[in-house]
């Protein structure tokens, strides 16, 4: 593979502080097989009797197990993620996964045993001293016991999942970070060639997105047919714990209630009229006829800016200081202590995250940095999720982890900061326009367009459930009815699109996952004008909710911050500063020269 030097190219992480190597790895796996067979014997069938003290006791040990089966699977998991066809690292991974599954089993009574304890007894319990480190924790397990099979149950669900929806979705994985797009005789990889459609050449990104195209094309039937499976294990799952819909068992995870949930949907897709104003606009300063799918991302103006990896360094770490000093301290340790594999590299997972790991290590960054602008800004946007897990480790295994829907506050949150800076850095109009148009291309792109894939998902759950297996045909036509819709008119999408559907991994490895963006950001853009309004004592405030990660039901945490989720209304907040922005843009177009273009 053509590999484009850059200055992150020699950023890579080192994987040391989880293990020196996959045999210390292994060694420490048969280790803990033994201790929790040992935990289990002690307390299997115990816990109904435990007093708060023992119980707290109990919880103890088992966070102690679980950081370490965690740590043993982030470190099989992220030496994989660089290098995907490398059998060896894929091998260790599933042997991990065997291995943690196995765990599991031995595990799984601690949990189904508690949600077995008697209403009056579990409040009487978790009004002791002893439990409050753990409290929400216990709430949270205690609140599904409607959902929760008998110990033998759940251990066939857990044996079963290592070779089921796991494997299925490693194959996907696998099979993508394998396949490679052919441009010009090159061979490109999945992020090499979705790059390709920010390029300012309107003729690049058509052939970009042609051939992304033709290689999902070659794809079509096995990609169809991991689809159909997962959606069938999901209903079969949802169906053995008396699911009632195919998100609910997302909601409960996520902490949220369903209406919540259908407020944020109902309030974003009663306003894709934002989203067709702000493509009509883009439009215009493209200076073209029509605006098809491939141009939607296009810069308004050739971008002749590049940030070498320092530079984009530099950048996120004085925004998060001007915010936060500990935000900046924490942050640099990523770089200094080689937390962040950021170089292009053969094999490597595309796209970017953060993986928090367990408490008693700490979070490590996987990037494909090109030195592009929109690279810092995914840069800022992980180190947010990464200084939030970091700080949350005190919360220990059972409440280091925020549900999805905040999980996503401080990596946008992030963004945003670094976004003002730069913002802040721009010497004429069009400079201002062209970033500014690039942040609402985002926003777009993670507030409705996420939510259109919501739908999207609503649409093939339910289809796998009342009709049957669906065919590559019946995906397509669900993806482009619920993506036109969101578009209102402003875009045309070609028949080529219709194939898109089947790149997009939080279908697979997480359903009902593509919310939470939309929820992240629209409270993210109402907490920032918030911070603009009256930021004395925000950002300490801010912080104290990143360090309380998972301990605390998320409409409590963001009440801290003057926030009161439950208030549907609250959406029209973070849609009216959507609003301001698209305002922004349309006022800076006028004043701006920026020369209109076909690409």
């Amino acid at each position: 593979m053509a590999q484009r030097t850059n200055s992150a190219n020699t950023v890579q992480w080192k994987l040391n502080d989880l293990y020196a190597t996959p045999d210390a790895l292994r060694a420490d796996m048969e280790a803990l097989q033994a201790d929790a067979e040992a935990f289990a014997d002690t307390h299997r069938g115990q816990i109904a009797e435990y007093d708060a003290p023992a119980l707290a006791e109990l919880l103890d040990t088992y966070e102690t197990l679980l950081d370490r089966a965690g740590r043993a699977h982030a470190y099989a998991f992220l030496r994989w993620a660089t290098n995907t066809g490398d059998e060896k690292r894929g091998a260790l991974l599933q042997h991990v996964r065997e291995q943690y599954a196995q765990l599991q089993q031995q595990l799984l009574f601690v949990e189904v045993e508690w949600t077995r304890v008697d209403d009056d007894r579990a409040d009487q319990l978790l009004e002791h001293d002893a439990l409050a480190p753990y409290i929400h924790y216990l709430e949270v397990e205690h609140a599904r016991a409607d959902h929760v099979l008998t110990e033998r149950e759940e251990q066939v669900l857990s044996e079963k999942n290592v070779t089921g929806h796991s494997a299925w979705t490693r194959f996907f994985d696998e099979t993508l970070g394998d396949q490679r797009y052919t441009v010009d005789g090159d061979e490109l990889s999945q992020q090499e060639i979705l790059s390709q459609l920010y390029e300012p050449d309107r003729d690049t990104r058509r052939t970009a997105a042609l051939s992304f195209t033709e290689g999902l094309t070659e794809l079509q039937r096995p990609l169809t047919f991991v689809f159909n499976t997962v959606l069938a294990d999901k209903a079969s799952t949802d169906r053995l714990r008396d699911y009632d819909h195919w998100l609910q068992s997302r909601n409960e995870s996520n902490q949220v209630e369903h209406e919540m949930v259908e407020a944020l949907i109902d309030a974003v897709t009663g306003r894709y009229d934002l989203a067709g104003r702000f493509y009509r606009l883009k439009k215009k300063l493209l200076g073209l006829d029509t605006l098809y799918d491939y141009d939607r991302y296009a810069p308004i103006q050739e971008a002749t800016t590049t940030y070498e990896w320092d530079d984009a360094r530099s950048l996120v770490l004085d925004a998060y200081g001007t915010f936060h000093p500990r935000m900046a301290d924490v942050a640099r340790r990523f770089f200094e202590e080689n937390w962040i594999d950021a170089a292009l590299s053969e094999g490597k997972r595309s796209g970017a995250f953060s993986h928090s790991t367990v408490p008693s290590a700490h979070p490590y960054v996987l990037l494909n940095y090109t030195e592009r602008a929109r690279d810092v800004q995914t840069l800022a946007h992980e180190l947010g999720h990464g200084v939030h897990q970091y700080l949350a480790r005190g919360q220990g295994a059972l409440q280091q982890s925020t549900p999805l829907t905040t999980a996503e506050t401080a990596s946008v949150f992030g963004e945003m900061l670094v976004f003002q800076e730069l913002m802040q850095t721009q010497d004429t109009p069009e400079d201002e326009l062209a970033l500014l148009v690039s942040k609402i291309d985002d926003t777009m792109a993670t507030v409705f367009r996420q939510v259109a894939m919501n739908r999207f998902e609503d649409r093939i759950h339910t289809h796998r459930r009342t009709e049957g297996e669906l065919s590559a045909d019946d995906f397509s036509e669900h993806w482009m009815e619920t993506q036109r819709a969101m578009f209102d008119g402003s875009v045309t999408l070609g028949d080529h699109y219709r194939h898109w559907w089947s790149y997009i991994p939080h279908f697979l490895h997480t359903p009902g996952y593509v919310y939470a963006y939309a929820f992240g950001e629209l409270l993210v853009l109402a907490l920032y004008a918030r911070y603009q309004d009256a930021p004395d004592g925000f950002a300490d405030r801010y912080l104290s909710v990143l360090e309380a990660g998972g301990s605390e039901w998320p409409h409590r945490l963001m009440e801290r911050m003057g926030v009161d989720l439950t208030n549907p209304a609250f959406w029209e907040e973070g849609l009216r500063e959507v609003e301001a922005l698209i305002d922004r843009a349309e006022s800076l177009a006028e004043s701006a020269s920026t020369p209109a273009h076909a690409g």
